[in-house]
């Protein structure tokens, strides 16, 4: 299996050893584009690995922070009252470098970077990049994803 990941298209297919679409799905990017520097706020591309899976058996909408559960769950009033949050919900797929200078290593280390797949708020505008550089998808799709692929697993990060 492995996943690729258009910019352009805002859009995660999952596809089989074959090249065969398994699955396609709605995400959004980061709103400052495409990039690999660390700081810059920008989904990196290229060739990555989803080097950790977190979350698993979590309910729809849990808050993770650090890569932890805080025990809550994403309600419109707390993200009213927490306005600014960067929402990371339900899942995350940690995301790692596999081409050593362009997003492994040094200043552009994806891991270093805490570049993920992760859910997001259902408010969340999808379609459209948004991010602060991860990929955020809608928390039911974040389910299915994370239940389809196990460590390991090839992400393509491509502009087209």
């Amino acid at each position: 299996m492995r996943i690729e990941v258009s910019i352009a298209g805002q859009c995660l297919t999952l596809l089989d050893d074959s090249g065969s679409v398994l699955q396609r799905y709605r995400v959004s990017t980061a709103a400052k584009g495409a990039g690999e520097q660390m700081g810059s706020y920008q989904t990196p591309r290229g060739r990555h690995r989803i080097r950790a899976r977190i979350g698993h058996g979590l309910p729809l909408g849990a808050v993770l922070r650090g890569r932890r559960p805080t025990g809550e769950v994403c309600t419109p009033e707390l993200m009213q009252a927490q306005p600014n949050r960067d929402w990371i919900l339900t899942r995350i797929l940690w995301l790692c470098g596999e081409e050593p200078g362009k997003n492994r290593g040094g200043s552009v280390d994806t891991m270093r970077r805490y570049v993920y797949i992760h859910g997001t708020p259902d408010s969340v505008a999808l379609g459209v990049p948004g991010s602060h550089g991860c990929i955020r998808m809608r928390n039911t799709d974040m389910v299915d994803l994370f239940d389809r692929v196990p460590v390991g697993t090839p992400v393509l990060i491509t502009e087209d």
